[in-house]
């Protein structure tokens, strides 16, 4: 699909509600789809005017256009359009969610990476960064127990 304004506004409001840049929503390669499926389920004239409002839904967001802000967000972040069940635009909407983006995360049987992929450093490419790890709270990085005590009930050995 060519690039018009109308992609260029969807991509923004995309860019707003989940909190991912622009050049990371196009790089799913999903924008045009996702742009499509918002405008069938939401209907041409709330779908108009979810683009023409474009900003983050709050109290005095009517709730039409808050529920369809959410419907918008959970499309990205799940590759499915809200719904009982769920609506699952394929399989590559599924591995390109922007909730393993998020979690820095490939998609649970998307990437074949063999035994002990789980080991290896993950892509941290989300909106903000992380923890990097739970090093250095007490009990967890295995230098010291829970408050500092040794052995069972606190008695050293």
């Amino acid at each position: 699909m060519p690039i018009t304004d109308e992609t260029h506004r969807f991509t923004a409001l995309s860019a707003q509600l989940t909190g991912f840049d622009g050049a990371t929503l196009e790089a799913t390669g999903l924008t045009d789809t996702y742009r499509s499926v918002a405008a069938e389920q939401l209907g041409a004239e709330r779908y108009a005017r979810l683009l023409r409002e474009r900003r983050e839904p709050d109290d005095t967001t009517d709730d039409e256009l808050r529920q369809a802000a959410r419907a918008l967000t959970y499309l990205w972040y799940t590759g499915s359009w809200p719904g009982s069940p769920p609506n699952t635009v394929s399989p590559r909407a599924y591995a390109e969610a922007l909730v393993w983006k998020a979690a820095g995360l490939k998609a649970p049987a998307t990437d074949p990476g063999g035994y002990g992929s789980w080991a290896e450093a993950r892509d941290r490419s989300g909106p903000v960064d992380g923890i990097d790890g739970v090093d250095g709270i007490d009990g967890i990085d295995g230098g010291e127990e829970v408050g500092g005590s040794k052995g069972v009930g606190g008695h050293g050995r």
